[in-house]
């Protein structure tokens, strides 16, 4: 079976898959990226987000987040594993967050080297650039 993404809540994740996506987003945010930072920081479990996992067979190999913010939708915490990087694994995870993300606008801030592949999905820069964590980001927008 090739890789395949899904969007769920929180409710729908199990103990099992939670878990894997904590460690997965601690791999590379906290350890790759060295950004201690509170990944935990009480959206996972809002009724509107949804948490978007890419699975190869039932492996957790990507993810991303969609938070409802009311007025506009925002996408974050977009993560691969590294075995899963340059495949084109990435624009399936998008496609499928943004099919959340329906009859708003869509922000996100991009790690700047990033910019132009989320402008590939029609992303436009929305402010200037800022740093978080040590890494240079880029608001970015995408209107419905």
């Amino acid at each position: 079976m090739s890789p395949h993404c899904t969007a769920v809540s929180f409710d729908d994740l199990s103990a099992a898959r939670l878990y894997d996506v904590a460690r997965l987003r601690q791999a590379v945010f906290v350890v790759e990226q060295e950004c201690p930072y509170p990944d935990l920081d009480g959206r996972d479990t809002e009724p509107g987000t949804r948490h978007v996992l890419l699975l190869d067979d039932e492996e957790l190999i990507g993810y991303a987040r969609v938070l409802d913010d009311g007025a506009e939708w925002r996408i974050g915490r977009v993560v691969l594993a590294r075995p899963a990087r340059g495949r084109g694994l990435a624009d399936v995870l998008m496609h499928t967050a943004l099919s959340v993300c329906r009859d708003r606008p869509v922000v996100l801030d991009a790690q700047s080297p990033l910019a132009d592949w989320y402008a590939g999905f029609g992303f436009t820069a929305s402010g200037p650039e800022f740093l978080e964590d040590g890494i240079a980001h880029l608001p970015m927008r995408r209107e419905p």
